[in-house]
């Protein structure tokens, strides 16, 4: 496979200042919401116009996408979830708890927009059902490796236990965001993910 070109100054400059005004809109949807950001008020932040953050992103809708997918990108370099790994695809989704704890803005900000997102008309409801689909795959896919490798203890079923992680997780975040969980979110699912395996997984 050939090396991709490398991009000259004008396309460089141009990834650059989405990049930036991205992280401008993360800030700004973290601290007042989606709904209560205004382009205005990214373009202010990113110390911008306000015609120059619509040359990049024309919409607020097409900004909001671009956020979630950049956090999507991050998540999947930092704890990607590769179903043929088995245990330890399952073991990664420990590293996102982890790794949620220490950016509570943002998991703010996809708590409150994935209830808002269930209405079929939030600009966001069919990223968030795709993104779904993608993980419960995954994870289910994630189960069912560690089932054929005779990791998983008898009864437990890929399907279900895939759903059930997914909704483990949800749950947790809501109730570490609320300040009621008396313990991390991590050591929850770490906790719930040793009681389904047939061997304790390993950390660092």
């Amino acid at each position: 496979m050939s090396e991709p070109e490398p991009l000259d100054g004008r396309q460089q400059r141009g990834r650059d200042t989405r990049a930036h005004i991205i992280a401008a809109a993360t800030e700004q949807f973290c601290e007042s919401g989606y709904r209560a950001g205004s382009l205005r008020d990214i373009a202010a932040r990113a110390g911008m116009t306000h015609p120059g953050v619509l040359y990049h992103f024309p919409t607020k809708e097409a900004l909001l996408m671009a956020v979630l997918e950049h956090r999507d990108q991050q998540g999947a370099l930092d704890n990607p979830v590769r179903s043929e790994l088995g245990r330890e695809a399952l073991r990664s989704m420990v590293g996102s708890a982890e790794k949620n704890e220490t950016q509570r803005p943002l998991v703010e900000l996809f708590t409150t927009l994935s209830a808002e997102a269930t209405s079929a008309d939030h600009p966001a409801h069919d990223y968030f059902r795709g993104r779904y689909e993608r993980l419960l795959a995954s994870l289910v896919g994630a189960y069912a490796v560690a089932r054929e490798a005779g990791d998983l203890v008898e009864g437990v079923d890929p399907e279900i236990a895939g759903a059930q992680l997914i909704a483990l997780l949800d749950g947790l975040q809501v109730q570490w965001l609320l300040g009621t969980l008396p313990t991390s979110m991590a050591a929850v699912v770490a906790a719930h993910l040793h009681a389904q395996l047939r061997a304790p997984l390993e950390f660092p």
